[in-house]
């Protein structure tokens, strides 16, 4: 009897082989064939960042802080947080495809009283197993299975979207802190510069040399430059506090070694073919995850308007007792199925198809623009390496000429044949092209880390896909083993991510 229990369990299992419902495609996405703002004198290649991309910069301070902030961010926290969710939602969606299988047992006295007023009473003790199975012809629960799968790849890729944005925020938190104590160390040269001409036209003025004039305006030019300072000192305490919670740790715990931005090194500018792009930026990869499940959804909701076809199935043994005797116990089975069909529901299941297409249509559109940021974004970024590096040059030969300028000024005059306006003009210059100058470093290395985070942060699907796969492939194969055999697997559907 349980041979043919069994038998005729896996003889309807097996007439679940088919979904309704639209097949997956992947959407036609126009790829440019070379990039616009590539440099003339350069050629994109198939070479793209790698993972640890930062290293170009030749700071272990900078390497440090990533790798704390890879392990200790809380925005990464929550990602991987995220991804726990979705594949405890995987496992969930896929236990309706595994029948639900319990046992129970029951015990107890009973009295029965004829119509003749004859009392019997006995007792009685049962053991039972019972399965039931909701039979999956149309693919729903399938279907429901792939869309939690797909969400749980899309969390995956956006842990990754999170990983790469964050190392990018750290290099350029990092890179602005420095930028501004450079300008900072800067002004309190020039601070000193200015003190120390105010301190010879002091003592020009009182040897009858030139006029008081000359001293006020000194003193105001040293006056105006002090107050530049305390905005400055502001704006590099709260960049240190944005850095300390970008890696998790608190602003007077996070101590860090003096390092300017000369001591950078310059990293070169590498941009992979456009058609690879999509495939290296997790951005893109979880935008089109979340197409597949609402792609899986739409199968859902169409599934819903066919029959539901319902197995269960009780075995055990059951024993009386009764006042004189004992009853020997008793096998006992049922064997069930149902089937279902919807009639009316007041349009709830048009209107639920309905929403699962509006969800597609958006998640399409949305994927489109996410491709089509992705090409703006490196186009963005080359532009302004390609800008930023040719102000970097200019500005340093602003500084060059600025510094000879004031030199000249100043050398006139103490010979007397200048006034004191034209060594303030002097002074005024070189500060402005000094700072200048440190400003286009600092504007060319953010746009280096710009252009790293819009290649996608030497991230690649390719290497995150065979993992995944893997993931799912041993799941399925535990379930299809679990289903062939009759066993219900707690873990069924692999460990979590």
């Amino acid at each position: 009897m349980k041979k043919a229990l069994f038998a005729s369990f896996a003889g309807l299992l097996a007439l679940s082989g088919c979904q309704v419902g639209p097949v997956f495609h992947q959407p036609d996405t126009p790829v440019p064939k070379t990039w616009a703002a590539m440099t003339p004198t350069a050629t994109a290649t198939d070479n793209w960042p790698g993972s640890d991309w930062w290293t170009g910069f030749g700071s272990t301070q900078l390497d440090g802080l990533i790798q704390q902030a890879m392990a200790e961010n809380l925005d990464i926290g929550a990602a991987m947080a995220r991804i726990e969710m979705a594949n405890g939602q995987a496992r969930e969606a896929g236990a309706p495809l595994l029948p639900s299988i319990g046992a129970g047992a029951t015990g107890g006295a009973a009295r029965q009283l004829s119509m003749l007023g004859q009392e019997r009473q006995h007792t009685f003790e049962a053991g039972v197993l019972q399965a039931s199975y909701e039979l999956d012809f149309w693919g729903k629960n399938r279907s429901a299975l792939q869309a939690a799968e797909n969400r749980a790849d899309a969390a995956r890729f956006d842990a990754e979207v999170v990983r790469t944005s964050t190392a990018a925020s750290v290099a350029t938190t990092y890179i602005n802190l420095l930028g501004l104590q450079d300008q900072l160390e800067i002004l309190k040269t020039n601070l000193r510069r200015e003190q120390d001409t105010l301190a010879g036209t002091t003592s020009m003025q009182q040897a009858g040399m030139i006029p008081l004039l000359a001293v006020a305006q000194q003193r105001q030019a040293v006056d105006s430059l002090a107050a530049t300072i305390p905005p400055l000192v502001q704006q590099i305490e709260h960049l240190h506090t944005a850095l300390a919670i970008l890696v998790g740790e608190l602003p007077e715990n996070l101590h860090l070694q003096p390092e300017s931005l000369d001591q950078l090194q310059m990293p070169a500018v590498v941009a992979g073919l456009p058609s690879g792009l999509l495939l290296r930026r997790p951005d893109v990869q979880m935008a089109e995850a979340q197409l597949k499940a609402a792609n899986a959804n739409v199968r859902v909701a169409r599934a819903d308007f066919f029959p539901s076809i319902d197995l269960t199935a009780s075995g055990g043994i059951e024993s009386y007792t009764l006042s004189n005797f004992t009853v020997p116990p008793l096998g006992i089975y049922t064997l069930a199925a149902s089937i279902t069909q919807p009639l009316f529901h007041g349009g709830y299941l048009r209107g639920q198809l309905e929403h699962a297409k509006g969800a597609y249509q958006l998640a399409l559109e949305d994927y489109r623009k996410t491709a089509l940021s992705a090409f703006g974004d490196v186009e963005d970024a080359l532009s302004a390496t390609t800008q930023f590096s040719a102000q970097k040059q200019a500005e340093d030969e602003n500084v060059t000429s600025a510094r000879m300028s004031y030199d000249m000024s100043r050398e006139a005059f103490h010979a007397g044949t200048t006034t004191i306006l034209s060594v303030l003009n002097g002074q005024s210059e070189l500060l402005s092209a000094e700072q200048g100058q440190a400003q286009a470093q600092q504007a060319y290395l953010d746009a280096l880390v710009g252009l790293y985070g819009a290649l996608g942060g030497g991230w690649s699907s390719t290497t995150a896909g065979k993992e995944a796969a893997a993931f799912f492939k041993k799941r399925r194969k535990n379930f299809w083993r679990c289903w062939a055999m009759g066993i219900v697997s707690a873990n069924a559907h692999g460990p979590a991510s």
